[in-house]
């Protein structure tokens, strides 16, 4: 039996390991695309606002069908299949610079199939977490995934920016290529029997794709959660590529001290993920989810008024602290939820969908932005996000019997559902 507390057991151990050095690859790559779009390609702001929005928008597509697959097949082998499918793709990027054929297309294309990998990764391993930890460990789980996020996030960008600046553009794109090769080593040491799944798809059904958004939308709070996060991502996210273009072109930043500005304060992140589980404990769930997710979106509105040299990168940090601290407590505590709320049975399509709907918002957006700082400039276009990312409390769930009205329904009852609701026979 799993130990409450200091242990999870050496499956969880393994499969936290894996995370954490897929993690460390991510963060130390952070934005290496649209710095290899702006200073090696010589790309415009809206090529690198297309460049973010088309990987995430053509990759979510992809991954739609493929969700349900996910579902009907063990975890484990898919979730290594991902990995070295990522490990592939992004070694592609340094092979083309080598032979100085690298072009904004292949940027495009190894964008999307990384965020098709991304999203059927993290279906897979959010059922493989629930499979692998006790209910009551969830949240303690979760916590540790995050402070691996936030520490990954703090050394990442300040690493990644010295190396490209000492070695060169793509050097972060290699060491992220080899971290998803590590990370499927870890994961085939998992040495737990892996259950088969509850049945396998014989063939491919418009029914099972669509599960996951059932859960979802039939979930009182978990649907109010789905639309929150994915205007609250996608605010944030929408504007990335606008301050890389004001930061490192319009402001003058070395490469250094962008990874400094935005790795700093992911100290936070560590800080609000060890506070998540004794808040909960003292707060409730929902208190914890409504506070936190309240504080966080005040902050991004600043960065449109930063301004170069060292008064600037304080304002950054500052910033991003603030948003980030409340983040890190937010996120353990709604992938808990999240997953105390999805019948074992529906969980990767659930998630797939989830990683989708939130993907396609962010990419929509991202591409929007794009065209906004077209026609007003970057500083404009943040701070525009920064406001409207200010309404998106008001979807929190608002009240604790929120809960009560978004039950579980269990995967057989769904089938069941799907199968006599109206156009189901000519689905099948």
């Amino acid at each position: 039996m799993l130990q409450r507390g200091a242990s999870l057991g050496r499956d969880f151990g393994w499969l936290w390991a894996a995370y954490a050095v897929s993690t460390a690859g991510t963060w130390l790559a952070l934005d290496a695309f649209p710095l290899i779009a702006v200073l090696v390609l010589h790309s415009s702001t809206t090529q690198v606002s297309a460049l973010a929005a088309a990987g995430l928008a053509v990759g979510a597509v992809l991954a739609v069908p493929l969700g349900p697959w996910v579902e009907f097949h063990r975890k484990r082998p898919v979730m290594i299949a991902m990995d070295l499918v990522r490990f592939a793709v992004l070694m592609s990027v340094p092979a083309a610079h080598a032979f100085g054929v690298l072009t904004f297309a292949q940027l495009v294309v190894v964008s999307v199939l990384v965020a098709a990998a991304n999203i059927l990764f993290t279906a897979a391993s959010g059922a493989c977490l629930k499979a692998l930890v006790r209910p009551d460990d969830l949240l303690a789980a979760n916590g540790r995934f995050e402070s691996t996020t936030w520490t990954a996030t703090a050394i990442g960008p300040p690493l990644g920016g010295f190396a490209i600046g000492a070695f060169g553009p793509v050097t972060t794109v290699v060491l992220n290529a080899a971290s998803y090769l590590l990370s499927a080593l870890g994961i085939r040491a998992i040495s737990g029997r892996e259950r088969p799944p509850e049945r396998r798809a014989s063939r491919f059904r418009v029914g099972d794709v669509v599960e996951g958004w059932r859960c979802i939308f039939r979930h009182p709070p978990l649907r109010r959660l789905f639309f929150n996060q994915s205007l609250v991502k996608g605010l944030i996210m929408a504007p990335v590529p606008l301050l890389a273009v004001l930061l490192l072109r319009d402001l003058g930043y070395a490469p250094w001290q962008y990874g400094l500005a935005f790795g700093v304060p992911c100290i936070g992140g560590l800080v609000g993920s060890r506070l998540a589980r004794p808040l909960v404990a003292r707060f409730g769930q929902h208190r914890v989810m409504l506070v936190a997710g309240t504080v966080a979106v005040c902050w991004p509105v600043g960065l449109a008024f930063v301004p170069p040299g060292p008064p600037g990168l304080l304002l950054i940090i500052v910033i991003e602290f603030g948003l980030i601290t409340s983040m890190g407590v937010f996120n353990p505590v709604l992938a808990t939820f999240r997953l105390e709320n999805i019948d074992s049975g529906s969980v990767a399509r659930t998630l797939a969908a989830w990683s989708i709907g939130s993907g396609a918002a962010v990419s929509a957006l991202t591409f929007l932005w794009g065209l906004l700082a077209a026609a007003t400039g970057p500083r404009i276009a943040i701070a525009i996000a920064g406001v409207l990312i200010l309404g998106t409390p008001l979807l929190l769930p608002r009240r604790n019997s929120d809960s009560a009205r978004g039950q579980r329904v269990p995967a057989e009852a769904a089938a069941q559902q799907a199968n006599t609701a109206p156009g189901a026979s000519r689905q099948r």
